[in-house]
């Protein structure tokens, strides 16, 4: 999720960085290069799917939609409790506000 926001923001910083620490915990290349066609690529579950879409939604709240759709929302509380979900809405909101801190300095 926060390489994802990091590439739509377009954070070179920040797309560096967490292509590296998913590197280095173990993510592989391929999944880590499809990230940004996601939706084609057959290698993320429906849960990181879920996850990637809440992502770009909540990044792209400018967009004509604005915002998280209920649709997205329902199917990524198909897949993640109330908890979770406060994690992901979090790391949503704090990679986007970096995003844009390290864009603007």
């Amino acid at each position: 999720m926060r390489l994802r926001a990091s590439q739509i923001n377009g954070c070179a910083g920040c797309i560096d960085m967490h292509t590296k620490e998913a590197a280095h915990a173990g993510e592989t290349s391929v999944r880590l290069n499809l990230v940004a066609a996601w939706r084609e690529a057959k290698v993320f579950t429906d849960a990181e799917r879920a996850a990637l879409e809440l992502a770009e939604q909540g990044t792209r709240v400018a967009a004509p939609a604005g915002g998280v759709t209920d649709e997205a929302w329902a199917n990524a509380a198909k897949h993640y409790d109330d908890d979770q979900l406060v994690a992901l809405v979090c790391v949503i909101a704090l990679i986007n506000a970096f995003n844009r801190l390290n864009v603007i300095t």
